[in-house]
């Protein structure tokens, strides 16, 4: 059976909605990001009503909790987040929060191993992979089944289709992919957000803005000449960014380089309607705009 990590925060009563709560019209799922909100959605259907702790447009890496944060995780009563080290500012929301709920991390049992050199974790940005998504599908509805019993046949049936819809998009990337020749297949990126993509899809990481899994932090004069010369060498088109990040660095190398720089990707968030309403959204414009800039 899959490794499938359920933690509770406090002592909890009971695994599944309790007589008075309703699982059709209570709050009770919250999903760190928006991304995961939809894909748990996805998964829940109309059953049980998810909501986003993180807003449209906020950067995980960046975010700074605010009090009403407090509230809405004591509200709940299953909080699912993407783990591998993700969610750094959940720390003390958590500690802070009271009530009791059920911690599901949708990348749970996924391999994430380690950076051979310098020992790191790598990447968390799993989701990038549809792939992968299909294991959080897998991981969530396993731990919706266990909170609400009851609704374990709508759960199989729903993530099922879902996890038809993710195998269609995987197709679909791969027949976008083809379109770039293989020279021209490289990733300038704003901080390490592709490694998943990159593997799975044949590209290769040129470089990138931030050495960072996060893009809370800032390259050195020496990394960013470097990273010139990473695309000199390499030949790479453009620097891609995702739509929060600031452009400054990036087009400083881009005066410097000739390259173009894409600063509408959506990695960490989706978007309040078009053109990333949806994670199959987000992923297909992304790819749209990774193939307009490298064939």
């Amino acid at each position: 059976m899959r490794r499938l990590i359920l933690l509770l925060l406090t002592v909890a009563t009971a695994c599944s909605p309790s007589a008075s709560s309703n699982p059709q019209t209570d709050p009770v799922v919250l999903t760190s990001t928006t991304f995961l909100a939809d894909i748990t959605r996805s998964v829940a259907g109309d059953r049980i009503k998810v909501e986003s702790l993180l807003p449209v447009g906020a950067d995980p890496h960046s975010y700074q909790p605010t009090p009403g944060d407090v509230a809405k995780i004591e509200h709940s009563k299953m909080f699912i987040i993407n783990g591998a080290g993700y969610e750094h500012f959940l720390d003390a929301l958590l500690e802070n929060a009271g009530g009791e709920r059920t911690l599901i991390e949708a990348s749970a049992g996924i391999s994430l191993g380690t950076d051979a050199e310098s020992g790191r974790s790598v990447d968390p940005h799993l989701w990038l992979d549809p792939n992968h998504v299909i294991d959080y599908v897998e991981n969530i509805r396993e731990g919706l089944t266990r909170f609400d019993p009851d609704g374990a046949s709508v759960y199989q049936s729903n993530a099922a289709a879902y996890i038809a819809q993710l195998k269609n998009l995987h197709a679909w990337i791969n027949e976008q992919v083809a379109q770039i020749p293989l020279e021209r297949r490289l990733l300038v990126t704003n901080h390490e957000a592709f490694g998943y993509f990159a593997e799975r899809y044949g590209f290769t990481i040129a470089g990138t803005v931030i050495e960072s899994f996060s893009s809370d932090a800032s390259p050195s004069a020496q990394q960013m000449a470097a990273l010139i010369d990473q695309i000199r060498s390499s030949g790479a088109p453009a620097i891609f960014l995702d739509a929060s990040d600031s452009p400054a660095l990036a087009q400083q190398i881009a005066d410097e380089t000739g390259v173009t720089v894409v600063t509408d990707l959506h990695l960490e968030s989706l978007t309040d309607g078009a053109p990333a309403a949806t994670y199959i959204d987000m992923m297909k414009y992304n790819v749209a705009r990774i193939v307009e800039a490298l064939k």
